[in-house]
């Protein structure tokens, strides 16, 4: 699973809301075999690039940090999220509800 280095991205989510960008997908089988573009899946891995400020805790009006940070590498539900182009590159504004894991 390969990813790509990236130039700081300027685009600040809000509150519990993620900007990723998710891994390529594979274009190769295991056995060798060449995928074409329709047949491939949106992969599920991402790189976490920007993070909002966290959830507002409604009864002490404080926000409350999230668990997940800029660098980290995590796992999507798979139809989350809102797609982006910015520059000609994509990205994906998710919930941090949307991710299941962070991979370590």
């Amino acid at each position: 699973m390969a990813t790509k280095t990236k130039t700081k991205v300027n685009v600040r989510p809000l509150h519990d809301k993620l900007l990723v960008e998710r891994d390529e997908a594979e274009t190769v089988t295991s056995a060798g075999i060449y995928l074409p573009e329709s047949s491939t899946e949106k992969p599920q891995f991402a790189t976490v690039l920007a993070v909002g400020d966290g959830t507002l805790n409604e009864t002490t009006g404080e926000r409350t940090p999230l668990d997940i940070k800029v660098g980290d590498r995590v796992i999507l539900s798979k139809w989350g999220g809102t797609e982006l182009k910015l520059d000609g590159e994509e990205y994906l504004i998710i919930n941090a509800s949307d991710v299941l894991a962070i991979v370590d």
